[in-house]
């Protein structure tokens, strides 16, 4: 498993701008995250995987969350055997940065090792053309893309204005136009991506062995029966018992203790 580094891969500077300098306080009573983080990357290159586990979790407790972070905490119970953590890890990890080819790669490898094995319904292609648009930047990184072309838009209309040759205002009025129009788009993908996120609970089961039933009932008939680390979508809540869809579409309901959601 690779690990990912603070500066290359977080793209979340912002946030650890944040926590450094707008609350000190608390992060000198909880621990400095970027130290914690060096030391879970330290000691899972020494295969000190439990403890590299403590050190990432104690980066989340201090209210620092990155896509880094959930990674290689991932990696961290990947390499310990435990899949359903590592697939959870992963899978926030994913949210955060949809497009990241690392994260879907550790995600896929993790899913071989579990016990279910569930083909997902086939989607439209083009359903499937606009998802893989949608995810392929980050929302931080598409954030960065729309200020950047706003700016440089805003730039070139000023020079449009105040120019007096026609050969360049007529090239500084379209480049402007379509820089903004480019800023506008970053913003609609980006909500986008926020939408297809957050529009469904999802969740993945942590019990070793999971009977789903046909109704929010102990009693109520068995209809198939799920494992740890299996992926679900959460329908419906009622009291302790969940209603969820498989990825195959299959449908019933377990009880809430027997997964933790993402």
């Amino acid at each position: 498993m690779i690990l990912k580094t603070m500066h290359n891969r977080l793209k979340h500077l912002f946030y650890s701008f944040l926590l450094l300098v707008i609350s000190p306080l608390f992060l000198f009573a909880k621990g400095n995250p970027e130290e914690l983080f060096a030391k879970g990357n330290s000691q899972y290159a020494k295969a000190q995987y439990k403890e590299a586990v403590q050190s990432y979790q104690e980066v989340l407790n201090t209210g620092y969350k990155s896509a880094a972070v959930y990674f290689n905490l991932g990696n961290a119970y990947y390499k310990l055997g435990e899949m359903a953590p590592a697939i959870l890890n992963y899978e926030k990890a994913y949210k955060i940065t949809p497009g990241d080819q690392e994260i879907q790669l550790n995600l896929q490898l993790a899913n071989l090792k579990i016990a279910d094995k569930i083909e997902v319904v086939p989607e439209f292609f083009m359903a499937k053309w606009w998802k893989s648009l949608v995810l392929f930047f980050s929302a931080q990184v598409l954030s960065i893309f729309a200020v950047t072309f706003f700016l440089l838009g805003f730039a070139l209309l000023i020079v449009y204005l105040f120019a007096i040759s026609v050969s360049i205002k007529k090239p500084a009025f379209y480049a402007g136009i379509a820089l903004l129009v480019l800023g506008l788009l970053s913003i609609f993908i980006v909500n986008a991506q926020s939408n297809y996120l957050n529009s469904s609970s999802q969740a993945i089961v942590f019990n070793g062995t999971v009977n789903v039933k046909s109704g929010p009932d102990d009693k109520s008939k068995t209809l198939f029966v799920i494992h740890e680390g299996t992926k679900v979508t959460i329908k419906q809540n009622d009291d302790n018992w969940l209603k969820v869809e498989l990825p195959n579409g299959n449908i019933g309901w377990i009880e809430s203790v027997a997964i933790k959601e993402i």
